[in-house]
């Protein structure tokens, strides 16, 4: 029960019902906060208890100086939480670990239960075994079942033996789409109290439910367990950088375009760890679908969040997708007498602003690696040309060389672009040649777009006037169409579109997150090894959202965003090396030249089917139940009883190892020395590069530990489904084949160098990190700007700290691995402004000292500490930002720090 010190605790009449809600204009100042902010206004409002939440830090949201640098510290309280497997079963078997440990110290294992409904949906373990056939999606679901029998078995486990844990099972769609499609309640109703619907999940991409104005971000695995226990988020008041939109998207233009477009303004803006929210007379003209598009890439262009008022398009959307017209009513009426609900032509107070005018977008893509990197279709082949280079070694056109990619762009003797010809013979007879380039994998994967039917609809009518003039996709490219939810297939059948798709390769391969996380599944294996054998530089083109070096597949060097139309037209043409706008994309059957033009599907026809082909009881019949699962789901055998019975042969699901030897009382915080550096990294490393992800290699930790279990290489699966073993993910933690480690010359991978050997060799990060522990030596790890971008992998922090780093020293950090390292026990330490490891002399080679960590102890955080390395020495920032995260250091995690405080209570 809230202290209620404003007074704000009133009645809502809606029809004939009543609800308890927190006033916001019973405190002053409150009317001129951005949307996003009087969303936390009243969480403050309804949480305040006198002691995590007071009624100053009411009056301090409340007068937000808009301006200011964020420094005032408030604790953010989740209406729930939502998780997707590869991250939430981490989550279950820490839970599941933590009765162990309360049952271990002698308390109740029931206390460890989400106390916030906390929602799981399978969506990240189906690969892409089979494709280009109408049998894909059965067959891949088969062997999903098959690969993660253990796992799965574990989650229905949970889901009986946790309260307020529910699990959507495989093949129903992905994590984000459910999410705004059924499980957002926008505005919540809990046993009659009405509040704002706020949801922080374990996967970046949870921005997506920005779009319906449900307040959200993603947060690493760590602090979604303390979420579901019933503890705050402690964050700081953020800068909101006001997103203006006028006019409207001109024909020919997609949601794609305009999202990446975007994304390259922010990310140029700069907006880590502020709030993004849109406004104008623009937004009310742009569809629910287009806004979720925008809110998904918020992790792309690293704001907190990308958030959207509650307006006419925001009911639209809930009627359509089924929500119940009281739900809708609560909505409206809430929204309107909270002052949140949008109008258009107010300019509300922001820190920052910027604007666009809709018709100023292009057709464009992104890459080769990074989201941000947007390109004009009309430049996309002049582009490739340039940023090949980078991708081979000089060389003649004959018999030109490739490497490993680097910055610096190679010149070439012959020309404007490299060549390597290679003919690939198909076991079926089939010949062709292929070469630096070629499109290798054209995939219509579900984050980002699948959610949007007007990008959905104008790929089915491009692969129908594809069909119509005889056309299909190159026979080295490996197409993919994988729905976010059940609800895209209905349509694009009732459209009548889904024969042509499936008659040029994009047949079902099923529901959930497949390409765009790596699962793409392997190529091929006549073409892939043609393109290792000549080290060609090929391409992916893929509707999703992320396009890191080594993320797609590990036989594609470059990587391109494009919108799920284009990623067709790719296919037909087979390559990046095409001006797509102006050159033919192919022959017709009588040998005409095909136009991208011909092709391409007018806004009104696009328009018309969205209106006519999509109706509600789609998204009833697709939600009517959707936590019951399939005959296979059901059919699981499960063990039974409050703790988890491990089973101590499994490589999927092992008892994790962070509460072994846990006393009630903290040890004292104790400063570094004798420290090693584990790996000296540059500029935008990645939490793809530090987290295990994608295929598990032969010849690897992981590999020889799973083959040394009795694991069969083609049994691997990926490390996102073996997640739930922490032996397995250590040994995968800074093994992305594109990690370069500075230690080493020229070398990619998870390599670093091992000074407890003589000479100091070459050596697998893992097999020097066990080297280290047994000699009792500390690790640190150095980097550049940007550390820890991308998806907020709680692997990435939980593997840096069993591999005994104690501290990152950065230049700059992404806002959530940040937060997730100092949530495992690991010290985040920033170089000051206009310093780094070059400016310092830092070579990676030293021993280093770590002092001033101890005054943490006495109650304060240092503002700074001393490093010491080899007669060097500097001061380093300490990025533990807020006393909630000292409190975690302190305890040596967040866990540790919730479990402790639910044993004391």
């Amino acid at each position: 029960m809230s202290a209620n010190s404003f007074g704000a605790r009133s009645e809502l009449r809606v029809g004939e019902k009543s609800y308890e809600i927190y006033r916001l204009d019973a405190v002053e100042g409150s009317a001129r906060l951005p949307y996003s902010l009087k969303v936390l206004l009243e969480n403050l409002l309804r949480t305040e208890d006198g002691a995590n939440v007071t009624a100053d830090h009411v009056r301090t949201l409340a007068g937000w100086d808009s301006k200011a640098q964020p420094s005032h510290e408030i604790q953010f309280t989740p209406a729930r939480v939502i998780m997707q497997d590869f991250t939430g079963v981490p989550c279950v078997v820490d839970l599941a670990t933590m009765r162990e440990a309360v049952r271990d110290l002698g308390g109740d294992v029931t206390r460890i239960n989400p106390l916030a409904p906390a929602e799981m949906v399978i969506d990240h373990s189906v690969i892409v075994d089979y494709f280009g056939s109408p049998e894909a999606f059965e067959r891949n679901v088969q062997v999903e079942y098959e690969r993660n029998k253990e796992r799965y078995q574990f989650l229905r486990w949970g889901q009986t033996a946790f309260d307020q844990f529910k699990v959507v099972p495989p093949g129903t769609g992905i994590v984000h789409q459910v999410n705004i499609e059924h499980l957002a309640r926008v505005v919540f109703d809990n046993e009659g109290v009405a509040y704002p619907d706020t949801c922080v999940g374990t996967d970046s991409h949870t921005t997506m439910e920005n779009g319906i104005g449900v307040l959200g971000w993603g947060v690493g695995g760590i602090e979604a367990e303390a979420a579901m226990l019933g503890q705050p988020i402690s964050m700081l008041i953020p800068r909101v950088v006001g997103f203006k939109l006028t006019g409207q998207l001109p024909a020919g233009t997609t949601a794609t375009d305009l999202v990446l477009t975007v994304t390259e303004m922010l990310r140029k803006h700069g907006v880590v760890g502020k709030f993004v929210e849109f406004y104008g007379e623009g937004v009310a003209e742009l569809p629910l679908a287009n806004r979720a598009t925008i809110g998904n890439m918020s992790p792309e262009f690293g704001s907190t969040c990308a958030i959207f008022p509650i307006d006419d398009q925001t009911l639209s959307y809930l009627r359509l997708t089924g929500r119940s017209e009281e739900q809708i009513a609560l909505v409206e009426t809430y929204a309107k007498e909270q002052g949140m609900w949008l109008d258009p032509a107010v300019e509300p107070e922001f820190s920052e602003y910027l604007e666009l005018d809709l018709s100023t977008v292009v057709p464009s893509l992104a890459g080769p690696k990074r989201p941000q990197d947007r390109i004009s279709l009309s430049a996309a082949k002049e582009t490739w040309r340039r940023d090949v280079q980078n991708y081979v070694k000089d060389g003649d056109e004959a018999g030109i060389e490739s490497f490993p990619a680097s910055d610096a762009p190679a010149e070439h003797a012959n020309g404007d672009r490299p060549h390597r010809p290679t003919v690939v013979k198909m076991d079926d007879g089939a010949e062709f040649t292929i070469d630096h380039g070629v499109v290798a994998v054209a995939a219509i994967t579900s984050c980002t777009n699948t959610s949007n039917p007007y990008v959905m609809v104008a790929a089915g009518l491009l692969a129908k006037k594809a069909v119509e003039k005889g056309l299909t996709r190159r026979p080295w490219v490996k197409t993919s169409l994988a729905p976010g939810s059940q609800a895209v297939t209905d349509y694009l059948e009732r459209a009548g579109l889904s024969p042509y798709l499936d008659k040029i390769g994009y047949n079902l391969v099923g529901y959930g997150c497949t390409t765009c996380i790596g699962n793409t599944g392997p190529l091929q294996p006549e073409i892939s090894k043609a393109i290792n054998d000549s080290d060609l530089a090929v391409t992916a083109v893929l509707s999703g959202n992320r396009n890191f070096e080594g993320r797609i597949s590990p036989d594609v060097k470059m990587n391109y965003l494009a919108s799920p139309p284009l990623v067709i037209a790719y296919a037909l043409a087979g390559t990046m090396d095409i001006d797509i706008l102006n050159d033919a994309i192919a022959e017709d059957a009588e040998g005409n030249p095909v136009y991208l033009k011909d092709l391409w599907p007018a806004s009104d026809e696009v328009a018309e089917i969205v209106e006519s082909a999509i109706g509600q009881e789609m998204y009833l019949r697709t939600y009517a139940d959707v936590f019951k699962g399939d005959e296979r789901w059901r059919g699981l055998d499960i063990p039974t009883g409050g703790t988890f019975e491990w089973d101590a042969d499994s490589t999927y699901v092992r008892k994790a190892p962070y509460f072994d030897g846990m006393a009630m009382e903290p040890a004292p915080v104790t400063d570094i020395a004798g420290a090693r550096v584990l790996a000296k990294l540059g500029d935008s490393v990645t939490t793809d590069h530090i987290s295990p992800a994608g295929s598990i290699k032969v010849g690897t930790p992981a590999a020889q530990y799973l083959q040394e279990n009795g694991v069969a290489v083609r049994d691997f699966n990926s490390y996102g489904s073996r997640r739930g073993n922490h032996e397995v993910m250590i040994r995968g933690t800074f093994a992305n084949i594109r990690l370069r480690n500075q230690l080493l010359d020229g070398v990619e991978g998870g390599y670093t160098r091992d000074f407890t050997q003589v000479g100091a060799p070459q050596s697998f990060i893992y097999d020097a990190a066990q080297n280290y522990a047994s000699e009792g030596t500390p690790l640190v790890v150095i980097a550049g700007k940007e550390y820890g971008s991308g998806s907020s992998r709680d692997w990435a922090a939980k593997g840096t700290a069993l591999l005994g780093v104690r501290a990152v020293i950065a230049e700059s950090y992404e806002r959530i691995h940040r937060s997730n390292l100092i949530g495992m026990g690991v010290l985040p330490l920033q170089f000051r402004d206009g310093e780094s490891a070059g400016s310092l002399g830092l070579t990676g080679t030293e021993t280093f000292e770590i002092t001033g960590v101890e005054k943490l102890n006495e109650g304060e955080t240092p503002r700074e500490v001393t490093v010491k390395a080899d007669g060097k020495e500097f001061q380093a920032v300490v990025r533990i930002d807020t006393p909630g995260e000292a409190d975690y250091y302190r305890n040596g995690g967040i866990m540790q720090y919730v479990l402790r405080n639910l044993l004391r209570k």
